[in-house]
């Protein structure tokens, strides 16, 4: 199975973890390899790669280019059990957890997946395969219901319009592919919109997030790492648009912060110490060579935080 997928940011996220040679790392999002590889590349014969992705294309890739490093292990899992899978192996801390966010090259390229509204494809969007479909969501959601995910993981203005007329169009006939979904949309939005750029963007987005679940993943699945992380440890995360951007952002100035007392008490009593420290106090993002090479990595953003030295509970 031919499985692409171009790594994003790839030096800067090996450079990041700061990787030791007898350290035990984590890559999240395996996808392609393309990262998992890399890090592999760098840990010696006592040091140990844990490669996770929850789309079986991408284990199957992932175990097949991985098979040349006796130190590696894929396993199919989403990061948000990644405590669940290290209590498997007996592991309780490691060195690194790196997850790059979004979709994959291969997930967008490939037709049946039904990720992209530049193609005719069954209503899919399911990056584990199994579960509840972008078809289910879009005919049995309430119109109150679409609105709110379009609006609130799409951050699309024109949502109710947008839900209404889903609504109206089922109520005709299901929606089933990307394409009579894309029409929907193009047609719930002004002209002017339309011609600005693809209005399909979002919503795309919004239902994709909403099928997978990717929000609340996210949210436990950087708790787990961070909190998995031995002292000096480092978690690195590659994002893609800013609800996961903001979420990552919050979640490691929270780490970062240490105290929690109102800001008008003169004096600190709650006693809680910043348990990380930012790498780089803003984002990294691709250069211009990778954004002429991988369009792809335009929007993306790459943040770091390490576990504190006095803090490894």
């Amino acid at each position: 199975m031919e499985f692409s997928h171009v790594s994003v940011m790839l030096e800067e996220s090996i450079n990041g973890l700061n990787i030791k040679p007898d350290g035990i790392y984590v890559d999240g999002t395996a996808g392609g390899a393309g990262h998992s590889c890399e890090i592999a590349k760098h840990l010696n014969e006592n040091g140990l790669l844990i490669a996770l992705d929850r789309d079986p294309d991408a284990v199957i890739a992932a175990s097949e280019r991985l098979s040349v490093y006796k130190n590696a292990k894929v396993i199919r899992s989403n990061y948000s059990q990644l405590r669940e899978v290290l209590d498997s192996l007996g592991i309780d801390k490691v060195d690194g957890v790196l997850m790059d966010l979004g979709v994959s090259s291969h997930q967008l390229d490939t037709r049946s997946r039904g990720f992209s509204y530049h193609v005719d494809a069954p209503l899919d969007m399911r990056m584990s395969q199994d579960g509840m479909s972008a078809a289910d969501v879009v005919n049995s959601y309430s119109e109150k219901e679409l609105a709110k995910i379009i609006f609130e993981f799409g951050e699309e203005k024109f949502s109710r319009q947008i839900a209404a007329n889903i609504v109206k169009a089922r109520e005709l006939s299901p929606v089933k592919t990307t394409l009579e979904l894309a029409e929907i949309i193009k047609n719930s939005v002004p002209q002017k919109v339309r011609r600005d750029k693809n209005p399909c963007k979002k919503t795309f987005q919004a239902i994709r997030i909403a099928v997978n679940g990717e929000l609340e993943h996210l949210s436990k699945g950087i708790d787990d790492a961070f909190y998995s992380l031995k002292s000096g440890g480092r978690l690195a995360v590659i994002t893609f648009h800013s609800l996961e951007d903001r979420l990552v952002k919050q979640r490691f100035a929270g780490w970062c912060r240490g105290c929690t007392c109102p800001p008008d008490f003169p004096q600190c009593i709650c006693g809680n110490k910043p348990q990380g420290k930012l790498v780089n106090r803003k984002p990294i993002e691709a250069k211009e060579k990778e954004l002429e090479r991988n369009n792809r990595s335009r929007s993306a953003k790459l943040r770091i935080i390490e576990r504190s030295a006095d803090n490894n509970a």
